[in-house]
């Protein structure tokens, strides 16, 4: 990302305090953390005001991640596994996606699948994020074909089954990114998946227009990811979702998604974290020329994000796609860095790796910050401290014995990097 902003002065905001900012901005954070509602007509013009700097939207979002996180700042230690690339969409900011070559090659096969969650399993890993593509057996009779020979009717069907697998036969939690799912398929994945997700990316129809990034990807059409997301929470799946900064929308079309993801949860409860993602440009995509967003810009949308979405939201940047400033979103009010893998890389940004976790824990504590591990569900939505969420027995014995008194992986960070554990007196 392009930036013209000293991130590491301008934005330090240590020993910050509501006074350091405007009346109105400090009536209103003072609301958010008393968890009084908030017109949103009251949260636009905060957000588009002149006088309200981004310095103050990050104090505000700081102050509001402080009341309801502490210094606590969660990953969630992984694998990637693309069970297939091959997907009916095409999105001009996706390397991810591609056609089938060969038949062979069309899905990830169990042994490999199985081999490498057990190598991860001996290094601490705790998710599998299954990422695929879109229902790729409605356009290619050659996936279709593959299914039906190992007798499956359906990728999900295909994921259901490994997702039961690695459930089983290891130490991990499965984390299913599937794509747009019905109903049925969410009851079927609910059983091995431990929690699901979808980018929603932006609720704007206005983007899968004729020259736009999703004119050739029905899936991305909002109301067909808003159903997906909503049909998780009338199941009460612990879900994962977020917005894509930077592929032409606007700063209020970015609002209305959060506002829209924050409208569902307010429903049902059930989203356990938004993800503010920044896009990135590639060699081998049709927006390869297309400009990055600004760096100020991507921090006045996250610090936007804690503010609607409030103290008790998990609000998660991707570190890899920010190497060399990701430490400073600390300060716009994330507490969460997503899945960290030291086995697999990023299939989705093949360019970026991952910091290792001892580099993670190092940012993360020179903030200030306390980092832990954590499973692809977040604590508050572990069975014994919220009786909303039920787990098959399978999943449901796993957590429990995965996990401390509060909820974290069991262990901590210690299981991950070599720092002095703190003396018990």
């Amino acid at each position: 990302m392009g930036s013209n902003l000293n991130l590491n002065i301008d934005y330090d905001i240590s020993g910050a305090e509501k006074s350091n900012i405007p009346y109105q901005l400090r009536k209103i954070t003072e609301k958010i953390i008393e968890n009084r509602v908030i017109p949103d007509n009251e949260l636009y013009e905060i957000f588009f005001d002149k006088y309200i700097t981004i310095k103050d939207l990050c104090i505000s979002a700081s102050l509001i991640r402080n009341a309801g996180k502490k210094n606590i700042v969660t990953f969630s230690p992984k694998i990637f596994v693309p069970l297939t690339q091959v997907c009916s969409d095409i999105c001009s900011y996706c390397t991810f996606r591609e056609d089938p070559t060969s038949y062979d090659t069309i899905f990830l096969k169990e042994n490999y699948i199985l081999n490498l969650a057990q190598k991860a399993d001996l290094l601490g890993c705790k998710e599998v994020l299954f990422t695929l593509g879109e229902r790729p057996e409605r356009k290619f009779p050659i996936v279709k074909k593959w299914l039906k020979d190992h007798g499956y009717i359906s990728t999900i069907e295909y994921l259901s089954y490994i997702s039961e697998l690695i459930a089983r036969e290891t130490n991990l939690f499965p984390h299913g990114n599937p794509g747009t799912m019905t109903r049925n398929d969410m009851k079927k994945l609910k059983n091995t998946n431990v929690s699901l997700g979808l980018m929603l990316e932006n609720i704007s129809d206005r983007l899968s227009q004729i020259g736009e990034p999703h004119e050739f990807a029905p899936s991305k059409r909002p109301k067909a990811r808003l159903k997906t997301i909503e049909n998780a929470g009338k199941l009460q799946i612990p879900f994962t979702t977020g917005i894509l900064v930077g592929i032409g929308e606007t700063k209020k079309e970015r609002l209305d998604s959060i506002f829209a993801i924050k409208k569902i949860n307010e429903n049902y409860g059930h989203i356990q974290e938004l993800i503010v993602q920044n896009f990135r440009a590639k060699s081998d995509i049709p927006m390869k020329s297309h400009p990055e967003p600004q760096v100020e810009d991507f921090i006045w949308t996250i610090a936007a994000t804690r503010i609607i979405m409030g103290s008790n939201a998990n609000i998660q940047v991707p570190p890899n796609l920010n190497e060399g400033y990701y430490e400073n979103f600390l300060s716009a009010g994330i507490n969460d860095w997503g899945g960290i893998s030291p086995l697999t890389i990023d299939y989705v940004n093949p360019e970026a790796p991952w910091p290792t976790i001892e580099q993670l824990n190092q940012k993360t504590t020179e903030k200030g910050f306390e980092l832990k591990p954590r499973l692809p569900i977040y604590p508050e939505f572990i069975e014994s401290k919220n009786a909303q969420f039920k787990y098959s027995k399978l999943l449901s014995k796993k957590i429990e014995s995965s996990v401390d008194s509060n909820g974290f992986v069991d262990g901590g960070i210690f299981n991950y990097v070599k720092v002095k554990k703190p003396t018990i007196v």
